[in-house]
């Protein structure tokens, strides 16, 4: 009698022990996907916010440096496109999205408010 009750605590024991040792596995392999779900992410950020600082100065880039102002929030730039040159063309409102990135809810709804506006919106898209 005693000798079954000590090999059920010890089954119980080793049969907690394993499912332990298999739901800490599990957690930690799930942390380490998290991690590097995060990790990705955060470069394609970090390479979309580069991207809308340093596409002016690319050589293909269709606006003249002096004509931009850096908005960032909702909008990349306002072009005041040949300002620089004393001849205002058009106002263009920027977006510069790099590879596959779209345009989030805010950047949609300003695109949609400005639309019905005689103003200009772009999208310029970055392939790397």
């Amino acid at each position: 009698m005693k000798s079954d009750r000590t090999l059920l605590i010890y089954g119980l024991l080793i049969g907690g022990l394993i499912t332990y040792t298999f739901l800490t596995i599990r957690f930690y392999r799930k942390i380490k996907r998290i991690q590097q779900t995060t990790v990705r992410q955060s470069r394609s950020s970090i390479l979309g916010e580069v991207s809308e600082k340093l596409s002016p100065l690319l050589p293909n880039f269709p606006y003249h440096t002096k004509d931009l102002v850096f908005v960032g929030k909702g909008i990349d730039y306002i072009v005041f496109d040949g300002l620089s040159n004393g001849r205002l063309r058009e106002i263009v409102f920027l977006e510069i999205k790099t590879n596959t990135s779209q345009l989030n809810k805010n950047e949609q709804q300003i695109r949609s408010y400005l639309a019905n506006f005689p103003v200009k919106y772009e999208i310029l898209k970055i392939k790397y």
